[in-house]
């Protein structure tokens, strides 16, 4: 969360990926920097080390939300 609403803040589109179980840190995270409308993807958990079938499955099923929401510009 942190790396994108930096790169948001710089005018460049961004979009966090953050796994369900962390999605309440961060909603923290976002509300305590100021942009809690900082474009963020759910993926499932955990992702990482369940080898490349599943990243190549999961990376399927969100690519058409990470686009869409690369088109949002969050709220400074």
């Amino acid at each position: 969360m942190r790396d994108g609403i930096s790169i948001a803040r710089l005018g460049i589109p961004s979009v966090a990926l953050v796994t369900e179980d962390f999605w309440p840190q961060g909603d923290f995270v976002a509300q305590s920097l100021g942009m809690p409308s900082a474009p963020r993807v759910r993926l499932p958990h955990p992702v990482a080390g369940t080898g490349t079938n599943n990243l190549r499955h999961v990376a399927e099923q969100i690519v058409d939300e990470i686009i869409g929401a690369l088109k949002v510009r969050p709220a400074a």
